[in-house]
């Protein structure tokens, strides 16, 4: 009994210890297969660029299609929320769009056009010189790290 006491005084200061010092993480699910977790505590239009395929463009045009104003997430009241998953579930985005374009740069390789056998080679696809440039993508993991 006194070891139960004693570890839960170690969770009440640990969780004190987190609010003392910032250390706190929330996020809000979106759900219903369409991205992910956006953060609270940032405002609405920079959360939704964090899920993967919406940028500064989109994400302006999806708080204005959905006509609130550029609030906090954690403001949001639950309809809001709703019709947020709503406009989102019309786009392609987060592991659907990832999914997608693996399948695309897969049926490249497949037909071994030009671009998917530089997609092989890890050498860029769209005419970039590689002489003196494409470092990131030349370099290729050896024995002993990076070239």
């Amino acid at each position: 009994m006194l070891g139960l006491h004693n570890a839960t005084n170690v969770v009440v200061r640990l969780r004190q210890n987190l609010s003392v010092w910032g250390v706190r993480a929330q996020n809000i699910n979106i759900g219903g297969g369409v991205g992910g977790e956006i953060p609270d505590q940032k405002r609405l239009q920079y959360a939704l660029q964090h899920i993967h395929g919406i940028g500064r463009s989109k994400a302006h045009h999806i708080v204005c299609e959905l006509g609130v104003e550029n609030k906090y997430v954690r403001d949001l009241s639950k309809r809001e929320l709703y019709s947020l998953r709503e406009l989102l579930s019309k786009y392609l985005i987060g592991n659907d769009l990832k999914k997608c374009v693996e399948r695309d740069v897969g049926r490249l390789v497949g037909i071994q056009c030009y671009r998917g056998i530089r997609h092989v080679d890890g050498l860029p696809c769209r005419g970039q010189r590689t002489h003196t440039n494409a470092r990131t993508r030349k370099s290729r993991p050896t024995w002993r790290g990076t070239r």
